[in-house]
């Protein structure tokens, strides 16, 4: 279940080579930051969020799995889940979230069982 977590949807309007540093990134319930980094790894895509003042500062990774869209004129990721969903994630460790399966496991299973 987890897996499919770590790849774009294909009706998220995501394309190949598509850079989204720096689009807006809007939960469900409202904006929650701008994308600082992103990954098209086959198995690993991810995006990592700065939330700006949200949560204090605090970046979250977000697996590629949860965009429910890309608003490529409003230059925007639109993602199926809330505000608190992100906010009570595991938090982000940027010297982990590369070649650590279990973080990534941690993650994506996170997400995997909190659906919108």
């Amino acid at each position: 279940m987890t897996d499919n977590m770590w790849g774009y949807q294909a009706e998220s309007g995501h394309q190949p080579g598509m850079d989204l540093t720096g689009f807006k990134v809007e939960a469900s319930d409202g904006s929650i930051g701008k994308v600082d980094k992103h990954s098209e790894d086959v198995g690993a895509a991810y995006i990592v969020v700065d939330t700006g003042v949200w949560i204090f500062g605090k970046q979250v990774l977000l697996p590629a799995g949860v965009i429910s869209s890309v608003d490529v004129a409003e230059r925007t990721v639109h993602v199926g889940r809330t505000k608190d969903e992100i906010k009570n994630s595991p938090e982000f460790d940027k010297d982990k979230h590369i070649g650590d399966a279990g973080y990534h496991e941690q993650v994506g299973g996170y997400y995997g069982d909190h659906r919108a």
